[in-house]
């Protein structure tokens, strides 16, 4: 333990004697901008450099040439005016042979990356109605790109790549828009029963009409309504057989043949 506080206190002891000297050390993937006399004078790389600040020189900053990336969450209403929130991911770096721009041109990137994107985005949702905007995400991320393409590179960055992660619907409208769903499944789901029991009757309608003409061909002696007769008596008496089965006094009327029985199961 008394040997690593030692190393240690070595260790910041010869960076600040480097530092009195004028070394500078420069990490990889960045690059470091140094002033003359509080004037810009040289880009140095990665790596070791003198910078003797007896003769002026020093270190004004260091340029991240690393890809980065920031969020914006951009808050704004459809051209049908319902309020959205489109949350977009933008990655972008500072372009090695600009780094003086980069630099000196804005105080503060991300901020105004974010400034521009904001409005970049918001301009193009705003004349889209709400379907269009799911639908066209790659055409509105296509059109942001391109403009942040010149403008961001006269600052010293390029726009390498944007992402809609999410659009979000208001609170509201979304609620509205669920109960709306519903309503309408309710209403499809219903209509698709009635359709089912429609083809149901139709089925057994024709199931009786063929079994009429087939009997009437095999005995030719008995009508339609004699046929009827008996197809409703063997109803009445499979009927029968349901109802034996109940604790309550039932009353049945059968129209055909003036057929009519009182069950009583105690």
């Amino acid at each position: 333990m008394l040997f690593r506080l030692l190393f240690i206190s070595v260790s910041i002891t010869v960076w600040k004697m480097g530092q009195a000297f004028g070394c500078v050390k420069v990490p990889e993937s960045t690059v470091a901008i140094r002033e003359s006399w509080g004037k810009f004078d040289n880009v140095l790389d990665p790596g070791c450099h003198f910078v003797p600040w007896c003769s002026g020189k020093s270190i004004a900053g260091f340029v991240n040439l690393r890809l980065q990336q920031l969020v914006v969450s951009c808050e704004t209403n459809t051209k049908d005016n319902v309020s959205v929130t489109v949350v977009a991911a933008i990655q972008y770096r500072a372009l090695d042979n600009k780094p003086y721009a980069a630099f000196y041109q804005l105080s503060n990137p991300k901020e105004q990356i974010k400034s521009y994107a904001y409005d970049a985005i918001c301009a193009r949702i705003q004349k889209l109605i709400l379907d269009d905007v799911f639908e066209k995400t790659n055409e509105i991320v296509k059109d942001v790109k391109e403009e942040f393409k010149e403008t961001m590179s006269m600052y010293g960055y390029e726009i390498v790549q944007i992402l809609i992660v999410n659009i979000e619907l208001d609170e509201y409208f979304e609620q509205a828009m669920n109960e709306s769903f519903a309503e309408k499944w309710k209403a499809e789901s219903k209509h698709q029963n009635e359709l089912a029991i429609a083809r149901q009757r139709r089925a057994i309608a024709d199931d009786l009409r063929d079994s009429i003409e087939a009997f009437s061909k095999n005995l030719p002696g008995i009508s339609s309504s004699d046929f009827m007769e008996m197809v409703l008596a063997t109803r009445y008496l499979d009927d029968t057989k349901e109802i034996a089965a109940q604790s309550k006094s039932v009353s049945i009327s059968l129209g055909a043949g003036a057929l009519k029985m009182v069950v009583k199961n105690e």
